[in-house]
């Protein structure tokens, strides 16, 4: 809520002075130019094509959640009308229009990884009984249809959104908010079967005997999360360059419990998924977790259960917590645990027997990541860091909880 008992000026709208980044847009478009040249290689080698293939498909899924997951934060924001989130609404607008990119981080997986990654591209109709069941949807134009269309929504939605709330910057309409609120309503439906047919296509299809009903949300719920820790590490990032000085401790606060909320929504989805799975004990559907608990997985699996919640959770319930610096280190482990998730999603279908770490798996991480963070660092210096002539700013800057 905000509080309206005191009035206060607007204030100056500020813009990122390149100087500020010093070198780092350069060391990451120099790890990515590496990171994606070692990666083509493995392309390049038929002994490699495979490792580099799920490494690839990797890499891209972590960025590309993280990415959808920041468009939802501007969605919600704008659809419940949220007053809150206008100091650091522009941040998550910045990260979101990488989604005008990413698409071209997926052109190797399909010009050339189809049968490498999705096991039933190249069966013959009659080979897989389970398979010709499916035909209607894993099929190979409706599987390109459906992905250029996740794109194309997702791209619409982050632009549309971005360039409107730039726009009231510059002349101050009220129309703009309207607008950005009818995007908002519909974009959160886009984002809900973009991510979820996204998750099914590219990772389910990974398994295409394997199913199961909550695996979008599952997918979601990591994405929700680990944006929400990427916006909280940029804001602390700009703040200690200078910047932001109008977002407090209690918009931190705000973003603190809702990474609260949503670590305990993905623990919560996570253990539905497997209780079930595991009650019905369907083979079709116990397969994904057999395969996971199989030699050196069930480690890296079981991990998880410690490292993305048990630890992050008692931590976030403090209020100081939320508070000071350390809400920074928790957002950064929640980022690397949602790099672990995503490993474990894709990689145990390549290698069955256990956990086998490649030098592709980090080159697909740094080659996508450091050409996106520079893209970013180019997309920041076009707008002001914060919606200054929005309407809801001043009883932003008044947040009490």
């Amino acid at each position: 809520m905000s509080d309206h008992s005191h009035e206060i000026t607007a204030p100056q709208a500020e813009t990122f002075d390149a100087k500020h980044a010093g070198g780092l847009p350069n060391l990451l478009l120099g790890a990515g130019v590496v990171g994606i040249a070692l990666s083509l290689i493995g392309l390049a080698v038929p002994a490699w094509r495979t490792q580099f293939a799920f490494s690839w498909l990797f890499g891209f899924a972590y960025f590309f959640t993280i990415l959808v997951g920041t468009l939802f934060w501007i969605c919600l924001h704008h659809a419940t009308d949220a007053q809150w989130s206008v100091v650091v609404r522009r941040q998550l607008e910045n990260v979101s229009k990488l989604l005008l990119y990413i698409w071209v981080f997926f052109l190797p997986l399909i010009f050339f990884c189809k049968p490498l990654l999705w096991k039933w591209w190249n069966l013959p109709a009659g080979r897989e009984p389970g398979l010709d069941l499916k035909a209607g949807y894993l099929n190979h134009t409706f599987f390109c249809v459906r992905s250029v269309a996740y794109f194309v929504v997702l791209a619409f939605l982050s632009y549309s959104l971005w360039k409107r709330s730039t726009s009231q910057d510059k002349d101050g309409a009220a129309a703009h908010t309207l607008s950005m609120r009818k995007l908002g309503v519909g974009g959160i439906f886009g984002v809900a079967l973009c991510v979820t047919f996204a998750a099914v296509d590219w990772l389910m299809g990974l398994d295409f005997h394997w199913y199961s009903t909550m695996w979008g949300v599952y997918v979601f719920a990591g994405a929700a999360g680990s944006s929400l820790s990427l916006l909280i590490l940029i804001v602390g990032a700009l703040q200690a360059k200078g910047y932001l000085k109008l977002v407090n401790e209690e918009h931190y606060h705000i973003m603190g419990k809702f990474l609260l909320a949503f670590t305990i929504f993905w623990a919560y989805i996570g253990f539905d998924q497997y209780m079930l799975i595991w009650y019905a004990n369907i083979p079709e559907e116990t397969s994904y977790f057999v395969l996971r608990n199989t030699e050196s997985w069930w480690w890296l699996s079981s991990s998880l259960v410690w490292c993305r919640f048990v630890l992050p959770f008692p931590v976030l319930l403090f209020q100081f917590i939320k508070k000071n610096n350390v809400i920074y280190y928790v957002s950064g482990w929640i980022l690397l645990m949602q790099l672990v998730d995503v490993y474990v999603m894709v990689l145990p279908v390549l290698h069955r027997t256990g956990v086998r770490f490649s030098v592709f798996d980090l080159c697909s991480v740094v080659g996508i990541g450091g050409i996106l963070g520079w893209l970013f660092f180019r997309i920041i210096g076009d707008s002001n860091l914060f919606p200054a002539r929005d309407p809801r700013l001043l009883a932003s800057l008044k947040l009490t909880n």
